[in-house]
């Protein structure tokens, strides 16, 4: 097997790209989903205090309302304990900067709290995997939080508001699996056919092709992860992991699959009518060996480990930004904080993309607030109408890009700031113009100065996972009749490397201050293990002939 490796130690600065960052993508299938949920966990909370006169009590009840953002990707058992840990998570991230502010009114210290509390926010969510919107919201929560006039005994009682509505939002969080109980893991394994289709229309050949291949392999995992997160093995779920499995083997087969058909099959997944057939008996019970092996599971204390220049660039980023939005004498430092904490992502190249996008979409977006101003300030009642308009077409639009969920987010963010009375909107528009280039430029030189020379061995994990894993399977092919549980385990470990080490090859290939990577060595890797998944699914028999389709319904004995 080949290593070739540059040897070349000169530190390596990437071109910051700009082609692209602002293009507006396809909206997310279920962009409804998140926009609707959002509205009504704000609405009746806020609607509440508008009737009792006490709107400026708004920013505790939306810390719990606003966790019904989260989680809308995942099957309704994993939901219901992932949206209780966010809840959970708000709460504590809200207690600590409300004690913190009860203490003290020290801008220093409490900038210095919000950049920690960020700092851990960010690590606990990427360790987590939580998925969007991730750790913003938390910070903004907290970090507004600190600078809110407070005593020690008013606490529990705000602290009180925030259970309650994040009950609300919990349940609003549940709710649509009363009507589409198995809607998110019919959705996941519709996107692993339709990417699995479009990478066999490459016949795995062509420019595109491996990019087509990342995409796939990416969206079979996250098919993967969602059936093993649902719970129990129902008859609907493991024909879902008949299909998934069609997609591994359009992955593994491009050539041999039939493109048309994983796209009817992903077409009859909308919806709640029966789940297309995809295999015969014995596909369906070879699904129950060792599967659990498609998603393998990081302990959290690795991950945690390897999150550490991520930390650094957080904590030092939002403390400068926060410090040096109050050497400019800006009287709310947080925004500053909450836009630094908002850039940091996988790389420093994506850290530059999402930095354009904040500071394009936060410019908009005050040009939205000055357009909304004259409504919102005919009364509160106004003023909460506007904040739930913005609230949908946040979530509606920021699945095309960051940036036009950020045209909605901070007239929204400035709206919330007068629920405690109306203030000068140009004074407001100032301060958040300031501030938001102010954390931009601190956060990204931040981000340039934490180094995360990690990354590279990271990537020398990742290729030497996917070498064993190849070898382990290409001893069992040898054998003259290989166990049928090890091989499909062998395999199984295989795909999921192999999709590891795309994503930590493109994570480290946007980052800084690092030797030049092996490049060819994940090259060579990638493509030996995919021909070995080939040969493997064919071993297997995996591959179907182009018959028609039938449904679970019809096909059962």
């Amino acid at each position: 097997m080949s290593s070739a490796t540059p040897t070349s130690r000169i530190p390596r600065v990437h071109r910051l790209p700009l082609a692209g960052v602002l293009r507006v993508g396809r909206p997310s299938d279920i962009w409804f989903k998140p926009a609707l949920s959002v509205v009504v966990a704000l609405a009746p909370p806020n609607l509440t205090l508008l009737a009792m006169d006490r709107l400026d009590l708004a920013m505790y009840t939306m810390a719990g309302s606003l966790c019904a953002l989260y989680a809308h990707n995942r099957p309704y058992a994993a939901r219901a304990r992932v949206l209780a840990w966010v809840v959970l998570g708000m709460l504590g991230g809200l207690a600590v900067a409300l004690v913190t502010a009860s203490l003290t009114t020290n801008a220093v210290v409490l900038v210095t709290v919000g950049a920690l509390l960020a700092a851990v926010q960010k690590v606990l969510c990427d360790a987590s995997r939580l998925g969007p919107p991730g750790n913003v919201v938390l910070t903004f929560v907290s970090s507004a939080a600190l600078f809110a006039p407070q005593s020690l005994g008013q606490v529990p009682g705000h602290l009180t508001l925030g259970i309650a509505a994040g009950g609300w939002a919990w349940l609003v969080g549940m709710a649509p699996g009363l009507v589409r109980p198995h809607g998110p893991e019919r959705r996941a394994t519709a996107q692993a056919l339709n990417a699995a289709a479009a990478y066999a229309d490459t016949r795995g050949t062509g420019d595109g092709h491996a990019r087509a291949r990342a995409a796939a392999a990416t969206a079979v995992q996250a098919a993967w992860q969602s059936l093993l997160s649902a719970g129990d093995r129902s008859t609907t779920r493991r024909a879902l992991r008949a299909l998934v499995v069609r997609a591994e083997v359009a992955l593994a087969a491009p050539a041999d699959t039939d493109p048309a058909r994983l796209r009817a099959w992903g077409r009859e997944l909308r919806g709640t009518g029966p789940v297309p057939y995809a295999g015969d008996p014995d596909v369906d019970e070879l699904l129950g060996v060792d599967v659990e092996l498609a998603a393998p599971h990081r302990p959290l204390r690795r991950a945690l480990a390897s999150l550490g220049p991520i930390a650094a660039r957080t904590a030092l980023g939002c403390a400068l930004a926060g410090y040096a939005s109050l050497a400019l004498g800006i009287g709310r430092p947080y925004w500053a904080l909450v836009t630094a904490a908002a850039l940091y992502q996988a790389n420093i190249t994506l850290t530059w993309s999402r930095g354009v996008q904040r500071v394009v979409g936060n410019l908009a977006g005050v040009l939205v607030f000055a357009a909304l101003t004259p409504l919102a300030h005919l009364g509160q009642a106004a003023l909460v109408l506007c904040c739930l308009a913005c609230s949908f077409g946040a979530e509606a639009l920021i699945s095309r890009n960051y940036w036009l969920g950020s045209v909605c987010v901070t007239p929204m963010a400035l709206l919330i700031t007068e629920c405690t009375g109306f203030q000068d909107p140009g004074v407001l528009i100032a301060e958040r113009v300031v501030d938001t280039f102010v954390g931009a430029l601190v956060g990204f030189v931040a981000a340039v100065a934490v180094t995360n020379r990690s990354a590279g061995a990271r990537l020398e994990h990742a290729l030497t996972a996917v070498e064993r894993a190849r070898e382990r399977t290409a001893r069992l092919l040898a054998e003259p009749q290989p166990a049928a549980d090890a091989l499909e385990a062998a395999r199984r470990a295989l795909t999921a490397a192999l999709v590891d080490l795309r994503a930590t090859a493109d994570a480290a290939s946007g980052e800084w201050w690092q030797r030049a990577l092996p490049q060819e060595r994940v090259v060579h890797a990638e493509q030996a293990g995919h021909r070995t998944l080939a040969a493997t699914v064919r071993h297997q028999g995996l591959l179907l002939d182009r018959d028609a389709d039938r449904t679970t319904e019809d096909a059962r004995p």
